[in-house]
């Protein structure tokens, strides 16, 4: 029967024991491994003192961390590149930053939230608003009656009605609906004084 995992000291004691005369063959058997498994050690512990096959055992360990640490960083940074240039102010932006660095690099969503500065809580938040379909519709009537009416006259307008929403819910769905209106341009003032007409 196979053993699985030898320890450095266990290697270093078959070799030692391969060194003595012992045949492969027969160590082979009497440990559980193949021949070709014995040369593999002998290849890398040949000649090593137990304290020399731990020190290598560290060295490969911490060689193993720089990497993943290495490969980490490397695709912070490709994240850093690849993330949209939209300003990361408010959630749904964070959202959308995620979600494309979760599905254009393949990056989990821990790395992705840590590398926008977001919580996973705000990421994975789905409104239960309701979406006022109604008062949408009357809104957006109102505004093609009264082009020039802002949305705090618009509010006005639905109190008349019996609307019972307040002037910032009314806003929001102002915003949602595009109906912003746009500000007119002061007109430019003649400046310094008139002189007539030379004839």
């Amino acid at each position: 029967m196979k053993r699985i995992g030898f320890t450095e000291e266990q290697i270093i004691a078959v070799l030692r024991e391969h060194e003595a005369g012992a045949k492969t063959g027969d160590l082979a058997r009497k440990h559980g491994i193949s021949e070709a498994t014995l040369y593999n050690w002998k290849a890398k512990f040949g000649g090593m003192d137990v304290s020399d096959a731990k020190r290598l055992r560290s060295l490969e360990d911490e060689n193993r961390k720089l990497k993943k640490l290495l490969a980490e960083s490397m695709l912070d940074q490709a994240g850093a590149e690849g993330a949209p240039d939209k300003k990361m102010v408010g959630p749904v932006a964070k959202r959308e930053a995620v979600t494309h660095l979760c599905n254009v690099l393949q990056m989990s969503e821990r790395r992705a939230c840590t590398l926008v500065v977001a919580d996973r809580k705000m990421i994975r938040y789905r409104s239960r608003r309701p979406p006022h379909l109604e008062l949408r519709v009357r809104l957006r009537d109102l505004a093609n009656q009264r082009r020039r009416f802002g949305y705090r006259r618009l509010f006005v307008l639905l109190r008349e009605q019996g609307e019972p929403s307040g002037v910032n819910r009314i806003y929001r769905l102002y915003r949602e609906e595009g109906l912003t209106v746009r500000k007119r341009k002061a007109r430019r003032r003649a400046v310094g004084t008139r002189t007539p007409i030379l004839v």
